[in-house]
C-alpha cells in the first residue's frame, strides 16, 4: 500500500512540478478495452492515454503557481487495483494581473492497476467541492 501512497504522491508531485515526462511514466498506457481516463474538474471525460497526457500538458503550461495538500487520504488495494480518494486542497496563482493566490478544494479518487512494469494510474476523477454561502460567512468572521 505505501508504494501505491508514494506514486499517487509522485503524480500531485509531478503537476506542481509541471514536470510531463513524469506524468507520462506515472500514466498507464492504452491497451484494448482499457484506456487511460481522466475528468478533470468541471470537464468531460477524457479517454486515450494521448488525450490525457495532453490535458496535463496544457495545464501545466497555463499554470504559473500550484500547490496540493492533501487530507482524508484513504486507500484501498484489491489485488490489482488499487483506489486512493482524497481531498485535494488547492493553492494556485491568482487569475489576474493582480498578485495573489486563489485557493479550491477537490475531491478526487484515483485508481492504478498493476502491470508488468509496476502500478500506473488509469483513472483521475476529480470533482470540485461548491462552498456554501456559510462557510464564507463562517471564513469572513474568523479573519
Amino acid at each position: 500500500m505505501k508504494d501505491i501512497e508514494e506514486l499517487n504522491q509522485a503524480f500531485y508531485n509531478a503537476i506542481e512540478a509541471g514536470d510531463l515526462d513524469r506524468m507520462s511514466e506515472i500514466w498507464i498506457e492504452d491497451v484494448p478495452g482499457r484506456p487511460a481516463l481522466c475528468v478533470h474538474p468541471g470537464w468531460p471525460m477524457l479517454s486515450g492515454r494521448s488525450e490525457v497526457l495532453r490535458s496535463w500538458a496544457l495545464i501545466m503550461a497555463n499554470t504559473t503557481y500550484i500547490q496540493f495538500v492533501l487530507t482524508d487520504v484513504q486507500t484501498t488495494v484489491l489485488g490489482d487495483v488499487a483506489v486512493v480518494t482524497c481531498a485535494e486542497n488547492i493553492l494556485t496563482a491568482a487569475d489576474s494581473d493582480e498578485p495573489g493566490f486563489a485557493a479550491g478544494r477537490v475531491v478526487a479518487s484515483s485508481t492504478y492497476v498493476r502491470t508488468s512494469g509496476g502500478w500506473r494510474l488509469w483513472l483521475y476523477h476529480g470533482s470540485p467541492v461548491l462552498q456554501s454561502d456559510d462557510e464564507d460567512e463562517e471564513e469572513d468572521q474568523e479573519q
